[in-house]
């Protein structure tokens, strides 16, 4: 996987680092960091980048960083992501992390090394196009995330175009999976905080029962909505966390609710925050409790643009056939690549990372693997649509 389809100095570095781009990712995944204490893991990238000759600027938090490859007026972006997950790993993998209750269980190790690999493949090349800026993007996983920092930074400036890479272990290795238009969605976090006078439960006319409060919440509050919101766009709340009082005869005086609103629709995500405070307001008006609603806005859908979508198409048939390219579905799931959308056309592809034989061990689970043969394809497919994206016309 990753053999020789061009160009030459391509062939030639493949042939002498393809071992490499799979040690970087092992050496990420055993000491995996959260977001925003990447430390490690951005002085490897920066350490490799500069042995090559080139100049990454670390951005000012410490974590993540930026460096452009080649000279140009045209721009093209390449995106990875740096960080890990909250989870212990269960996959009994000889690199498996080294840091308790912390794993790359989304495949931010094999984004940052087929990244890396890329951005040093393409150093070797006698002469680029355009340039290329790689992007090492911190805290993809948490909100706000990272993408706004790097934003913040001024990594989108000048950029005419920007793709990325997100493993995907439901396609096979060999494969990219591509979208028009939006490839994952908005996700918003939602906390209700409920107070009461509290009592006892023989006596529930004298108080507010907080919670027969968060029984109304939980079930029709995301009732409510979808008759508030058009059943196309995809709009889904779902709770995930709720915690109210210890004693069987006592109404609690506090209680909290949390749980993920998700829209495919980027106009319906700019009008949930509004429908969500009028409902909850109007469900609790009768109950007699207080509450706090934080409603945490997160990151809008990732929508890819029809152009840079076919590149990402085009660049895996360019490297493995026409089978190699397939189409993919919107996800719910939210990505931070979504912001520099905002700022440059472009799009994210999936990866196919599952061997085709075995189960197919989800993201964001302990179990979560991949196969390792998609990292030489990864990083063959993001050269090829960054070299399409600078001599385009």
């Amino acid at each position: 996987m990753g053999a020789g389809s061009g160009p030459p100095w391509l062939d030639s570095w493949l042939a002498a680092h393809r071992t490499d781009v799979v040690a970087w990712r092992r050496a990420i995944h055993a000491v995996p960091e959260l977001g925003r204490a990447e430390h490690r893991t951005t002085e490897l990238v920066a350490r490799r980048l500069m042995a090559a000759g080139l100049e990454p600027r670390t951005l000012p938090g410490g974590t993540g960083l930026v460096c452009d490859i080649g000279y140009g007026d045209r721009c093209v972006a390449l995106r990875a992501d740096l960080d890990a997950l909250p989870l212990k790993e269960d996959t009994g993998l000889p690199f498996g992390s080294t840091v308790d209750g912390v794993m790359h269980a989304c495949g931010h190790d094999a984004h940052t090394a087929m990244l890396l690999g890329a951005g040093l493949a393409l150093a070797s090349a006698p002469a680029l196009p355009g340039r290329v800026r790689l992007i090492f993007q911190p805290a993809e996983e948490v909100q706000p995330g990272g993408a706004i920092d790097m934003v913040a930074d001024g990594v989108m400036e000048g950029v005419d175009r920007v793709f990325a890479l997100h493993c995907d272990p439901r396609l096979e290795v060999g494969k990219v999976g591509t979208r028009v238009g939006p490839i994952t969605s908005a996700c918003d976090v939602l906390e209700v905080r409920l107070t009461s006078p509290g009592g006892h439960t023989s006596r529930p006319h004298l108080t507010a029962d907080l919670v027969e409060a968060l029984g109304l919440l939980i079930t029709q509050l995301p009732l409510l909505l979808t008759r508030q919101v058009d059943p196309r766009s995809g709009t889904v709340l779902v709770w995930g966390a709720v915690h109210a009082g210890e004693a069987a005869n006592a109404i609690p005086q506090h209680g909290v609710l949390r749980g993920t609103l998700r829209t495919a629709d980027h106009h319906t995500w700019g009008e949930l925050e509004a429908k969500i405070r009028s409902l909850v307001s109007a469900l609790l008006a009768p109950t007699g409790t207080g509450y706090v609603l934080e409603h945490i806005r997160g990151v809008p859908p990732v929508v890819n643009e029809a152009v840079s979508a076919g590149m990402l198409a085009d660049a895996a048939i360019a490297v493995r056939g026409t089978d190699a390219a397939t189409s993919t579905e919107q996800s719910s799931g939210g990505e931070d690549f979504a912001w520099y959308l905002e700022h440059a056309p472009g799009a994210m592809a999936r990866l196919g990372v599952w061997p085709g034989h075995g189960p197919m061990r989800d993201i964001h689970q302990p179990t979560f693997d991949l196969d390792e043969r998609a990292l030489p394809f990864g990083v063959r497919v993001l050269i090829q649509a960054a070299l399409t994206a600078l001599t385009a016309p």
